[in-house]
């Protein structure tokens, strides 16, 4: 957990931001895939592990397949982030490429699976990958038991889902909010709704915040989630820029989303929160196409 008394300043708490950009591929995603692998049966591991994803994802099944000496089939669009392919193929994962729509990832991995047998190892939509993920709130409480709410970016849920289990099983009184790309809405949507709104064109700098809620990450959001908080790509911008030059934390994008949801009006004017847990999901960002 690092601080920033500027970033403490402009937010009018303190924060605490739990730096996943260190973690092993760069990102959260590492914990839930390398849960996944490792409690796999030997039988079913021996057949390999399959997946699609934009690139963080990708790289942690990737690394624990690796680890645990088995294939990894990685379907990725095409419009993928290059330093993040890059990282799937140094790992020794083949890369399948399609389209970059949800249904064309689908299609893809259903082929893989035929032609393999290899298993499913979804990004965010499975028990085991979402349990990985929550151990996050459990060091961010050991290290700073009394937080009065967690802040983390959302996109298809298991990162939040798993934080807030977690979370709550420790510590009931603790704030939950997601943080959500307003290019990209839909779990902003679906928690108004009350009833799960599908992704459809999302618009968003944000990349690892695309997809859809799962039908196991959804209710977690529905009945735990405090609150989704949306902010404009201006403010993801900034709020990267800031983590740079005021944090010296190099993070990508949908890490911003979080920091720029506590810097948003409505959050700032809140004085129920002194400590606030941010958690910074990856620092794999595309170094040759820089949004500023």
């Amino acid at each position: 957990m690092m601080t920033s008394s500027t970033l403490d300043l402009r937010a009018g708490r303190r924060l605490f931001f739990k730096c996943e950009q260190f973690q092993k591929v760069g990102a959260f995603k590492f914990r839930g895939a390398c849960n996944a692998v490792m409690r796999l049966g030997d039988a079913d591991a021996r057949r390999g592990v399959v997946t699609h994803s934009s690139g963080n994802h990708a790289q942690a099944l990737a690394l624990a397949a690796k680890l645990r000496g088995i294939p990894a089939h990685i379907v990725m669009p095409s419009n993928a982030t290059p330093v993040k392919r890059r990282a799937v193929e140094d790992y020794g994962a083949r890369v399948v490429a399609c389209e970059p729509t949800l249904a064309a990832r689908e299609t893809t991995v259903a082929q893989v699976q035929a032609e393999t047998g290899a298993i499913l190892i979804p990004p965010y939509n499975h028990p085991d990958v979402m349990a990985g993920q929550g151990t996050v709130a459990l060091e961010m409480l050991n290290e700073i038991p009394d937080l009065d709410a967690i802040v983390a970016p959302i996109g298809g849920g298991g990162l939040v889902a798993g934080l807030t289990i977690a979370a709550k099983a420790l510590k009931p009184d603790i704030r939950v909010f997601a943080a959500e790309p307003a290019g990209a809405d839909d779990a902003a949507r679906s928690k108004a709704r009350g009833e799960l709104v599908p992704q459809t064109g999302p618009n968003t700098i944000a990349d690892g915040l695309l997809t859809s809620l799962g039908d196991l990450t959804w209710p977690v959001v529905r009945d735990l989630v405090d609150a989704v908080i949306t902010v404009r790509e201006e403010e993801i911008v900034q709020a990267m820029r800031l983590a740079w030059e005021r944090a010296k934390l190099l993070i990508e994008p949908s890490s911003a989303v979080a920091i720029a949801a506590v810097l948003t009006p409505g959050f700032c004017e809140r004085t129920d929160l002194s400590k606030v847990g941010i958690v910074l999901s990856g620092g794999n960002v595309n170094l040759d196409r820089l949004p500023w």
